[in-house]
């Protein structure tokens, strides 16, 4: 008995704080602590005291995330959001890193988070699509562009944001998919439902379900009825693909429209605050494509995508499980001052821009060397391909400046509606971050 209970005691170390402690816990081979359980653990000096979860998801940060992502980026790169259940992560090369690292972190489609059952196949990526999409873009936004402008002249005054940056990319959606201008402002308003349905919020989920039913059965008639037949878009395309009611549908609700809707809106807000921004936009075309890109770094639409971990992977410091949740932030790390100069700065005319990223991509497509999530990926194809339609991140940008460029050429004169004070926000937290109201005033050239 004796040897056994020194043979206990042997085992025993008293800590610091007079608890006594197994050595096998701490000082053997196999320790009984994962490091999964070490790396979570905050130590002296390493505390979070200048930020609080709760800020990341307060009213302030709905309306202006940036100085909270400064923290974070500056003092906690790698910040685990215990309230959330997820990661933050912050700096420009990190958060490249984990967008492109497909070997150990996944992006879960939409439907992942809208929940709505039954949808088919997700059909976005096909080349028949593609090409019908990049033809639909080129074809129908420069009349479009004018119909509206038309109607905002007419007016003399108008909100460029709700009759113009939002209206635009939902027409050309429309055209894509064979809606008919009876059809548009119905179809629309579906569609924005559906979208805003992968939210976190439930009712917005539930909402979201029931336009997805709404569109299915919509396009269920359309289909029957042969509707789609003589006429080369986007339907067609997916009909032709073997595309029912329901890929159909689970294809539009991986469309992007949020890009072209919120970089249009920011881009005319940060040139209409700053008059002489939009005098060096103007003087040039090529001075209104970097007006553009500019837009993507310093005020990104999308602040964030998600990323889940495939396994248990070390990072940053940390042990990541499996399944984890990272909110890779681009408003964040496109204002890196690593990355970027001034970032803070709106700069038309930026120098420190690339043509190729670090980890292989191409830029020459139309991408600042910052990041635009809701695009996708960075094409890893050529900037003019031969056998393929233009990068996603091309198209947009040429459907923006296209139009920014008739609004431009229409109007005399444009300028701020007296009285304004535009400012950027989003609806929720984690939507679409962009100037919802921006009333101007405006002249017939």
């Amino acid at each position: 008995m004796q040897d056994k209970k020194a043979k206990k005691e042997s085992n025993e170390i008293i800590g610091k704080n007079g608890v006594v402690l197994r050595k096998s816990n701490y000082e053997s081979e196999n320790s009984g602590y994962r490091t999964y359980e070490v790396y979570q653990r905050e130590r002296v000096g390493e505390s979070t005291e200048k930020i609080k979860p709760s800020e990341l998801i307060s009213e302030s940060f709905r309306i202006n995330p940036y100085p909270f992502l400064e923290i974070l980026r500056e003092n906690y790169p790698c910040y685990r959001d215990w309230l959330s259940n997820c990661y933050w992560i912050t700096n420009y090369n990190d958060v490249t890193s984990i967008f492109s690292d497909d070997a150990n972190f996944e992006t879960r489609p939409k439907n992942f988070f809208l929940k709505a059952e039954g949808l088919g196949k997700d059909l976005g990526n096909e080349l028949p699509l593609l090409f019908a999409q990049e033809k639909s873009f080129d074809d129908e936004t420069s009349n479009l562009s004018s119909d509206l402008i038309e109607k905002l002249l007419k007016d003399k005054s108008a909100d460029l944001a709700t009759e113009f940056a939002a209206v635009l990319p939902l027409k050309i959606l429309s055209k894509q998919y064979g809606i008919s201008d009876e059809e548009s402002s119905d179809f629309a308003h579906r569609y924005w439902r559906m979208q805003r349905g992968t939210s976190w919020d439930p009712k917005l989920q539930m909402d979201g379900k029931n336009a997805t039913e709404e569109l299915i059965s919509f396009f269920a008639d359309k289909i029957h009825a042969g509707k789609h037949k003589d006429m080369e878009n986007c339907l067609s395309a997916l009909v032709e693909l073997g595309a029912d009611e329901k890929d159909v549908v689970a294809t539009l609700l991986s469309t992007d429209h949020e890009t072209m809707h919120g970089a249009l809106a920011n881009l005319w807000f940060h040139m209409l605050i700053s008059p002489e921004k939009l005098e060096e936009a103007k003087s040039s075309k090529r001075m209104l494509k970097l007006a553009y890109l500019e837009t993507l770094r310093h005020s990104p639409p999308v602040l964030s995508a998600e990323r889940y971990s495939l396994r248990e992977v070390e990072r940053f410091g940390r042990l990541i499980p499996e399944g984890a949740k990272l909110i890779c932030s681009a408003a964040a790390a496109n204002r890196d001052p690593h990355i970027f100069n001034n970032p803070e700065e709106f700069k038309v005319d930026r120098r420190d821009m690339c043509q190729r990223e670090p980890r292989g991509q191409y830029r020459a497509d139309g991408l600042a060397s910052g990041i635009a999530f809701a695009l996708g990926k960075p094409s890893i194809h050529p900037a003019v391909p031969e056998d393929r339609p233009r990068s996603r991140y091309a198209i947009i940008r040429d459907a923006v400046v296209s139009a920014s460029q008739i609004l431009i050429d229409a109007t005399k004169d444009i300028k701020l509606k007296k009285g304004a004070t535009p400012y950027l926000s989003s609806l929720t937290i984690g939507e679409m971050h962009t100037c919802w109201k921006l009333p101007v005033e405006l002249r017939a050239g």
